[in-house]
């Protein structure tokens, strides 16, 4: 009878390594998972993906008010309709100037040198208004969608 024991506990533990040995199944995914979607918006597996936030600070030489000073924002909000547009252009806006910090781009995009290509056709980093501070970022593909939802629900242009 100890034979036939051992012989279950043996077959036991075989039958339980190998489902640990085994590569796992592939995962099913959750109720509402749109794969499609997904994939336009650049998701990995958990819904992520890469982006580069820009920090936009006070620059070295502040452009005086006058019509200089409001041509260079009208063309700042232009460059990030553009890029808005274009799809590199994820979340922007203004922050509260503590310590010098005057706004945020999260830019779509997979490196810091691209980043900083797409920063430098703002007039405000051209006219030393502001500078950028570049970080890598990892965060909600979802991101991708705000400009689109942004256009449903505001009513007035910038």
């Amino acid at each position: 009878m100890h034979w036939a024991k051992a012989f279950l506990l043996v077959a036991c533990q075989s039958l339980a390594f190998g489902a640990f040995a085994q590569e796992p199944a592939d995962e099913v995914a959750p109720p509402g998972y749109d794969a499609e979607l997904a994939e336009s918006l650049g998701a990995d597996d958990y819904g992520m993906r890469g982006y580069v936030l820009v920090i936009l600070k006070s620059g070295p030489t502040p452009v005086p008010k006058g019509e200089a000073r409001d041509a260079m924002f009208k063309g700042h909000f232009a460059n990030m309709a553009r890029l808005a547009a274009e799809g590199r252009l994820a979340v922007a806006g203004p922050l509260d100037g503590v310590d010098g910090w005057r706004g945020l781009f999260v830019l779509a995009v997979d490196d810091i040198e691209t980043a900083k290509e797409l920063v430098a056709t703002d007039p405000v980093i051209q006219n030393g208004e502001m500078i950028a501070e570049y970080h890598k970022y990892y965060g909600s593909a979802a991101l991708m969608q705000v400009n689109e939802v942004h256009g449903k629900i505001a009513r007035k242009g910038m």
